[in-house]
């Protein structure tokens, strides 16, 4: 599962309908969101995850959409006699987050998560309307029809995915090739993140095997991880070329927690809040996503919808998902105002829309603290809720 930050919504967009990229759920998440995955659709049968258990109201929607078909929601809906528009979408995405359903375009799933995902509030049931005659009697007014192309939660036309590989060898060796690409240094931790079946040890022959033939190289590129890591030799190179002195800095940078570009929780644990070996610091497990809780209360993890800002690679800015909360690593302003700089820009391009601080490292975010003044100075506005910037 990811989050992709590398294409535009246009490019996905005639990626899928042009039939090169295909999406699929990989499990929901409470107030219907959830995970998805994108591979290249040569690829499918091999790189998507394993479907999850299927409702079984949803067969006769597999059943119509056998040998490829593609249909519209409202040629589904009464092909299959529904007429309940409300519970045939919601029947609709229980199979989409269950992997074996698809659309050809991405609309749906932006038009489904643009009320805020977790935080949306359910939708009232609709009232229903009384008319009075002429002698005050009341009488039912006329009952809602459904549209004629169904709700925008379910735009588009709707597929099945393809039958997965059922060699394992092969699926294994693929995954094992999409993760090394995808990680460029892959570590048992990545594995671990990544939620691989059957973990570190199931690729770890694969990988091997890429090491004997030159296509991976083995060595110890990170401290403290151990020696089973292997990296491409692209990749390798490069991170020489860092090592150079006269290297440049790569400045900030804003990730959402879940992506691979972002090692922490993954190849790196979370650095403990405040300071190591301070007493209120948990670790609550290296290497597996987990977070680490210091004195404020807050968790930094690798959880669906948070963000990363990271300054030279060292992590500086987490913040929760809705942008309420945030956690800082270092009191260095002029650090702090480079990372609150890079959000700033993050949410101006319009890449996270809206955003209200309301706590910064447990405290009210009007308290005057350094991470408040690198925000105020990036563009962040002070209001009676908190500091806001408009995407």
């Amino acid at each position: 599962p990811t989050r992709v930050r590398d294409y535009s919504p246009a490019m996905l967009d005639e990626l899928t309908s042009a039939g090169e990229v295909l999406w699929a759920g990989a499990g929901g998440l409470p107030g219907g969101d959830g995970w998805i995955s994108l591979v290249p659709a040569d690829l499918a049968p091999l790189l998507l995850p394993e479907p999850l258990e299927v409702p079984g109201e949803g067969a006769p929607i597999l059943e119509q959409l056998a040998g490829g078909q593609a249909l519209f929601f409202r040629g589904l809906s009464d092909l299959v006699g529904a007429t309940d528009d409300t519970a045939m979408a919601d029947l609709v995405w229980d199979l989409v987050w269950a992997g074996v359903l698809t659309n050809d375009t991405l609309a749906p799933l932006r038009t489904r998560l643009g009320g805020g995902g977790t935080h949306r509030s359910r939708p009232q049931a609709p009232r229903v309307r009384i008319d009075r005659g002429r002698h005050g009697r009341g009488r039912l007014g006329r009952p809602a029809m459904p549209t004629r192309t169904g709700p925008p939660t379910v735009a588009g036309r709707w597929s099945r995915l393809p039958e997965r590989e059922a060699n394992s060898t092969l699926r294994t060796t693929a995954r094992a090739e999409a993760l090394i690409e995808r990680h460029g240094v892959l570590t048992r931790g990545a594995v671990m993140a990544e939620q691989v079946t059957g973990g570190f040890s199931a690729v770890y022959p694969v990988l091997r095997a890429f090491e004997e033939n030159g296509r991976a190289r083995r060595g110890y590129f990170v401290e403290t991880l151990g020696a089973a890591q292997f990296g491409t030799p692209g990749s390798v190179d490069r991170l020489r070329s860092f090592a150079a002195p006269d290297r440049v800095p790569g400045g900030a940078v804003v990730l959402a927690a879940t992506d691979p570009a972002n090692v922490y929780g993954a190849a790196l644990p979370w650095p403990d809040r405040p300071g190591p070996g301070d007493p209120e610091a948990v670790d609550l497990g290296e290497g597996t996503g987990a977070a680490r809780k210091g004195p404020t209360g807050h968790r930094a993890g690798r959880k669906a919808g948070a963000l990363v800002v990271l300054v030279d690679g060292d992590l500086v800015l987490y913040v929760e998902r809705g942008g309420k909360t945030l956690l800082s690593w270092t009191e260095d302003e002029q650090v702090l105002k480079e990372a609150a700089t890079a959000l700033s820009g993050a949410v101006s391009a319009g890449a996270l829309g809206r955003m209200v601080v309301q706590k910064a490292d447990g405290e009210s975010v009007h308290t005057s603290t350094p991470l408040s003044a690198a925000l105020q100075a990036a563009g962040f506005a002070a209001t009676p809720r908190g500091l806001r910037l408009r995407g």
